[in-house]
């Protein structure tokens, strides 16, 4: 598990950052099958937005919806769910993700992988016994995967974005590679990178917003900001809401098991 304390502030990047009048946007970090907490956090989001006024509102999740936590299969179906809900809806594509739908394609090594970092509890969350799970080589379980996602549920995961930009604000998964234009990211910089992106203090021309780096509480840096704080082992789910030129989060805790 990559833990980190909250950070030090970084030098200042740009002195502001906003999101064009009469928008509100919600992004949500790294859920990893924290059903429960996705729920929880939603109906926080949805007071706050209340208790704000009208707006039209823009709800965000950073991926990493699937693995770990012990309701991914629920977790994906509230997330597919969330479309007709919102003004707009994204959701952008872990490496979790990606791990899992090269999984469910057969791949060997992409689900010993999977299985490796988290994957077994998001097969069990599909239905699969615990039992019949051990009992299985990995050419086994790679023939009954595909039978165990709805199909539904596997076109949402291959609907994931690669990042999305609104206003002064960037949305990516775990960050982006310094020096580098939006457009010429790669996929696996904007799903894994972490160094040289968490330490680069220089201005990105972009708010950065992500994930995928688990930190205590939201790593709030002058030209990023980090808002995965362990879901799936802290209890605690972060979302940040950007409007005009404010900056605040809502969270969904529970107490510690």
């Amino acid at each position: 598990m990559f833990w980190k304390r909250r950070p030090k502030s970084a030098n200042p990047a740009s002195p502001s950052f906003s999101i064009a009048a009469g928008q509100r946007v919600y992004a949500i970090g790294d859920i990893h099958g924290r059903d429960d907490l996705f729920a929880l956090l939603l109906e926080r989001i949805a007071e706050d937005n209340a208790a704000r006024g009208p707006a039209r509102v823009t709800l965000i999740l950073l991926g990493d919806l699937v693995d770990r936590g012990p309701d991914s299969a629920a977790v994906v179906e509230r997330a597919r769910q969330q479309a007709g809900l919102w003004d707009a809806f994204h959701w952008i594509t872990g490496n979790h993700e990606e791990a899992f739908l090269l999984a469910l394609s057969g791949d060997l090594e992409a689900l010993r992988f999977f299985c490796r970092y988290g994957g077994e509890e998001t097969i069990l969350s599909y239905g699969l016994p615990k039992l019949s799970l051990r009992a299985m080589d990995y050419p086994e379980l790679a023939a009954v995967l595909p039978t165990l996602v709805p199909p539904e549920h596997v076109a949402f995961l291959q609907s994931g974005e690669a990042w999305v930009r609104i206003d002064d604000y960037l949305f990516v998964h775990a960050g982006i590679r310094p020096g580098v234009a939006v457009d010429d990211q790669k996929l696996s910089d904007l799903r894994w990178i972490r160094q040289p992106f968490l330490e680069d203090g220089r201005d990105h021309g972009l708010y950065v917003v992500h994930g995928h780096t688990i930190t205590s509480e939201p790593d709030r840096r002058a030209n990023r900001l980090g808002i995965d704080t362990g879901a799936y082992a802290s209890d605690r789910l972060t979302a940040v809401g950007l409007e005009d030129d404010e900056l605040w989060f809502c969270t969904a805790e529970l107490p510690s098991r």
